[in-house]
């Protein structure tokens, strides 16, 4: 399969097949898809859990610590949240997919664990490419002017020094800052900062590019340059993953739907109107007027 790592696909994707010589139910869906397909992720029965310690005075001293670890004692505080629930799915060169559901539903840890950002408690996610996460949380140095914070995040993103400087003054002019780009981050509004994440993270074309929550704010213009920036990357055969509680930013954006729950798959389709349909009527929202709804 062109494009491929095969080394970092599990043996079971690769043979499917249990102890007994059977497909399972999973690793059968997902070679189907992979063969019939050009993959650039693969989710397989991932399982991602956080371990919260409680607060309250279970906190002991030091001596009490080291005794729990010598012994390798958990402490009673600790309280395991299991936020991804054995999903399992394929994502194909071209695919802009829009993650759905409520606060909480395991949205964003999805996408964290695809980026790589935190580990599998069971299952494992593998990736054709490295994979950029974009969200509202994105690094940005509030000491440095946003100029040398677009220098710095071209970099580290593997542009080679000539090409920052050449795209330099596009990403400002994309990010709508003007002259405050020779100011620090901390001067900028949340809304300005986020809009300067996303020209960053969108001036490399990524096969595989995560954005959370990032077209949630900026005026009706610059929604519009990121819809467009958001089908380049797709006609440039990158990946797109779009998390965001504007439902009209998936429909417009997106060939395919995800609606999460509770750390679980609801839906998973093509019909992306239709699971908003779904969606909206099971959440209590209003039912989407698409003709007004449109930018």
């Amino acid at each position: 399969m062109p494009g491929l790592r095969p080394h970092r696909y599990p043996k079971h994707v690769a043979q499917a097949v249990t102890s007994k010589g059977q497909l399972t139910a999973c690793s059968a869906e997902i070679l189907v898809s992979v063969t019939m397909a050009d993959p650039t992720v693969v989710v397989d029965n991932l399982h991602v859990v956080y371990r919260v310690y409680g607060a309250g005075g279970n906190k002991g001293t030091a001596a009490t610590s080291l005794m729990r670890l010598l012994k390798r004692q958990r402490r009673v505080s600790i309280r395991e949240v299991h936020a991804i629930r054995g999903i399992s799915f394929v994502v194909n060169h071209g695919d802009v997919v829009g993650v759905i559901g409520r606060n909480g539903s395991g949205k964003s840890t999805l996408l964290r664990a695809i980026a790589g950002l935190l580990p599998a408690e069971r299952g494992a996610v593998y990736t054709s490419g490295q994979a950029a996460l974009l969200g509202v949380n994105a690094a940005l140095l509030d000491d440095l002017t946003g100029e040398r914070n677009v220098v710095l995040g071209c970099l580290a993103m593997g542009m080679p020094p000539g090409e920052v400087k050449s795209r330099f003054q596009q990403i400002v002019e994309f990010s709508g800052v003007g002259s405050f780009i020779d100011l620090p981050m901390r001067a900028y509004s949340t809304g300005m900062a986020q809009r300067l994440r996303f020209a960053i993270a969108s001036a490399k074309s990524h096969e595989i590019l995560m954005i959370d929550e990032a077209l949630a704010t900026g005026d009706a213009a610059f929604r519009t340059k990121s819809h467009d920036r958001i089908k380049e990357l797709r006609n440039e055969a990158g990946t797109v993953f779009l998390v965001a509680h504007n439902l009209g930013e998936i429909e417009q954006s997106c060939n395919r739907v995800i609606w999460m729950e509770a750390g679980q798959i609801l839906r998973d389709s093509d019909d992306v109107p239709g699971v908003i349909d779904e969606y909206l009527a099971a959440t209590g929202g209003e039912p989407r007027e698409r003709e007004r709804a449109r930018l």
